[in-house]
């Protein structure tokens, strides 16, 4: 299966990137620079060779992104399986009165705007035998479970739901899914040092729902890393 993963540089990116190759896929990370790439995934990249691809992929860059898809469509490459994982999380626990709106505005661009410009223009590839279409969310953006504070990221996530909603609707014509799925609190850059879950396990997750060796139950398609329902 070829999977297209945005963000995939480091933290959960990464470790699915990692994952999906250990299974024998063939993984296209998506990277802002690939000529920048960290020390982890050049590591990564020496262990599986022409399986893991790098490729120039800027989720605020429409053009670049419609020039990717292009490319493959060039030469002839479905996918099975995007994931839109790359995302910003900005302004956290900033009160609404001193909220500073530009950070609505970037995040938005990032969270939700990133991941409906990956399926403008990538989804018509999305064609191998049961592709699925993975939005990476987040508790976060549960209007049952909501908060004050972080307001960006999670109306950004509460979004993205909605979309993948949208999205799920159009994919069942060919047999293909879409998820939006809560990867747990990471030990990542985002979720920091205290948090309890190694991000290898959630992409162990998230990899069996691309791999649907976790059947989502019937419903809203928005569920954590093992497949259970989240409150919407």
């Amino acid at each position: 299966m070829n999977i297209l993963i945005t963000g995939a540089g480091r933290g959960l990116g990464l470790e699915l990137a990692a994952e999906c190759l250990e299974r024998g896929h063939h993984v296209l990370a998506g990277l802002r620079r690939p000529d920048e790439a960290g020390e982890a995934f050049r590591a990564l990249a020496s262990k599986h060779g022409e399986r893991l691809e790098a490729v120039r992929l800027d989720v605020s860059d429409e053009p670049g992104i419609a020039e990717l898809a292009a490319r493959l469509s060039g030469q002839g490459r479905p996918l099975g399986a995007i994931v839109n994982n790359a995302a910003v999380l900005e302004a956290r626990e900033t009160p609404i009165e001193r909220l500073d709106l530009a950070f609505m505005e970037s995040t938005m661009d990032i969270n939700l705007y990133g991941p409906m410009r990956v399926a403008k223009h990538l989804l018509p590839l999305l064609t191998e035998l049961d592709a699925a279409l993975v939005n990476i969310s987040s508790e976060a953006g549960s209007l049952t479970n909501a908060y004050p504070g972080d307001y960006p990221y999670t109306l950004s996530k509460a979004a993205m739901n909605l979309l993948t909603e949208q999205l799920a609707r159009v994919l069942a014509e060919r047999g293909a899914i879409a998820l939006s799925v809560h990867p747990g609190w990471m030990r990542t850059d985002m979720g920091g040092e205290q948090a309890k879950l190694d991000p290898r396990e959630s992409a162990r997750g998230i990899a069996d729902l691309i791999e649907r060796r976790i059947v989502v139950p019937e419903g809203f398609r928005f569920v954590d890393y093992k497949g259970r329902p989240m409150a919407i």
